[in-house]
């Protein structure tokens, strides 16, 4: 992370000092010349730097690689700072007041550039996910796995196996119910196992609901692989929905809590929901595209997606569904986003100011680990036929 802010620090250094040096050399052709060609030469050195240190490697080079869209940018920004240093200092400043009018121009005009990169960005994502591949569908021992990380749940981890099995009877013999138990102190595992689960992991301590999660799509054989909570604050019959996605052609079916269509028949405390909203906006820092609910825990996957996800993935705590998400970018997969019916409950394994501070810090070991490679090539086959 720091290495990155670094290259960040060092880029942002070097083209400010161009803008404003050039600026200021310049400044006796007149304000409106001389800024515009201080902008043009700024981000004519932002965009091969860049290029060269910042984002080599890095997903969000897909920006710098959309040349029209890039110069459109560049105009906007070019306007808009010429506009703010005419409004503020006028055509004949003096130095002072030049340079403080330039400090902020630099920065409204970097906040146009920026939503319209993620402008960019969102519509490109979205159109890539909004493409349907027509892949061979995924093949498995069964039809559906249904993956139950559970952490101190032995008191109701049976009765989330029956309410799965009763709510989904109509797939028979090809459901698959793994539970995996988080390093519970109790024996969340040996009552999983009573209940009936077809597979039941033991996690040797608790590392968290990534890894837990994690653990339970390696190990699941399902054609389509889905996982949910063990509060079933999701009724198991919507897997139904999200599994007939799965065979109509998408990668990846998400639930979203925030979808027009979604029904909260109880709804979560202030704290977390506001917990939750933060959360999507701090997803900005890793994901490309806009996502309604980066963290319902109502997700479905083909087989083969979800081994080739989860199987780079590295995140143990909460943030592993934004580095799925980041893993689904990458691989340019088909991402459906669907409303569901939530009953939130007050029992929960969350501790919110702790979990937020540790998402923070794991939602930049993603962009660090993106842009050093650290996500090995799609294991995925190739959409054609």
């Amino acid at each position: 992370m720091r290495r990155t802010l670094a290259r960040f620090a060092v880029v942002g250094t070097v083209v400010t000092v161009v803008d404003i040096g050039v600026l200021v050399v310049l400044r006796m052709h007149g304000v409106v010349v001389a800024d515009a060609i201080a902008v043009a030469l700024a981000t004519t050195a932002s965009y091969v730097l860049h290029r060269m240190v910042t984002f080599r490697g890095d997903p969000y080079d897909r920006w710098l690689g959309r040349t029209r869209q890039f110069h459109q940018s560049a105009l906007a920004g070019l306007v808009v700072d010429v506009a703010v240093m005419v409004s503020l200092a006028g055509l004949h400043p003096s130095m002072p007041r030049l340079v403080a009018a330039k400090v902020v121009a630099i920065g409204v005009a970097g906040v146009v550039r920026w939503f319209m990169h993620r402008h960019v960005l969102f519509n490109l994502v979205r159109d890539q996910q909004r493409r349907v591949p027509g892949r061979v569908p995924s093949v498995g021992s069964y039809r559906l796995s249904v993956v139950v990380p559970a952490y101190e749940e032995a008191d109701r981890v049976g009765d989330t196996i029956a309410a799965i099995r009763r709510d989904l009877a109509a797939l028979g013999p090809q459901l698959e119910i793994v539970v995996v138990d988080d390093g519970s102190t109790d024996d969340t595992a040996g009552a999983a196992r009573a209940a009936g689960a077809d597979l039941v992991l033991r996690q040797p301590q608790n590392r968290g609901k990534g890894a837990a999660v994690r653990a339970g799509m390696l190990a699941a054989g399902g054609s389509t692989v889905a996982f949910t909570d063990a509060d079933l604050a999701y009724a198991p019959v919507q897997l139904l929905g999200l599994l007939a996605e799965i065979e109509a052609g998408w990668d990846v079916v998400v639930g979203s809590r925030t979808h027009e269509a979604t029904r909260t028949l109880v709804r979560r405390g202030h704290l977390r929901e506001v917990g939750g909203r933060a959360v999507n906006y701090l997803t900005h820092l890793v994901l490309l595209g806009h996502y309604r609910d980066t963290q319902c825990g109502l997700k479905a996957f083909r087989g083969d997606v979800a081994r080739s996800l989860f199987g780079r993935a590295r995140i143990d705590g909460f943030a592993f569904d934004v580095e799925v998400f980041a893993l689904a970018e990458r691989d340019q997969l088909a991402v459906c986003e669907v409303p569901v019916s939530v009953e939130n409950t007050t029992r929960s394994t969350v501790h919110v100011v702790r979990d937020a501070a540790r998402l923070v810090r794991d939602l930049f070991r993603i962009r660090r680990w993106a842009r050093e490679g650290a996500y090995q090539d799609s294991l995925v086959p190739d959409r054609g036929r």
